[in-house]
C-alpha cells in the first residue's frame, strides 16, 4: 500500500505532461549526443595524462554525460543535473562573460566559449518549473535528526 508522500509524488508526476516529458528528454538527447561527439573522442584518443584543470573538466563532463544519459530514463528524478547546468552557465555568463563583452575586450576563446555556453537558453523552455516549485520550493525538507 502507498504512502500519502508517495501518492502525492505521483499526482505531481502525473502533472508533468507527457510532451514536456518529451521534451526533457530531448533536452538530454541534445546533452548526450553533442556532448559525447565532443568528449568521447577527446577521452579515447588521448595519450598521456591530462594537465590538472583539463582532467577536472573532461572528468566533469563525463560525469555530466552518464547523468544526463540517465535523465533520458528518468527525466524529472534528473532536473536537478540540468538545474545545476543552468545555473553555473548563467553564472559564467553574467560574470565572466558579460563584462568583458561591455568593456570592449571579448577575445575568440571567450567568444567561442560564450557561444557554446550560450545553448543553456533552452532549459528554462524545457523545465517544468511548476513541478520544480513544487519538489524543491514548496515541499517540506528531509529532517535534520
Amino acid at each position: 500500500m502507498m504512502n500519502m508522500t508517495e501518492h502525492s509524488k505521483m499526482r505531481l508526476a502525473d502533472k508533468v505532461t507527457l510532451l514536456r516529458l518529451y521534451l526533457l528528454r530531448g533536452g538530454y538527447l541534445l546533452v548526450v549526443v553533442g556532448l559525447g561527439i565532443k568528449i568521447w573522442p577527446e577521452v579515447i584518443n588521448r595519450s598521456g595524462s591530462w594537465e590538472l584543470m583539463d582532467g577536472v573538466v573532461q572528468c566533469m563532463l563525463l560525469a555530466f554525460w552518464a547523468l544526463c544519459v540517465l535523465g533520458l530514463r528518468y527525466p524529472l528524478q534528473m532536473l536537478p543535473v540540468l538545474m545545476w547546468e543552468l545555473a553555473w552557465k548563467s553564472v559564467w555568463l553574467i560574470l565572466v562573460a558579460l563584462p568583458i563583452w561591455a568593456s570592449g575586450h571579448m577575445d575568440a576563446p571567450t567568444m567561442e566559449m560564450a557561444i557554446t555556453i550560450l545553448w543553456v537558453v533552452i532549459f528554462p523552455f524545457l523545465i517544468p518549473w511548476r513541478f520544480v516549485f513544487a519538489n524543491y520550493v514548496m515541499k517540506r525538507a528531509d529532517r535534520w535528526v
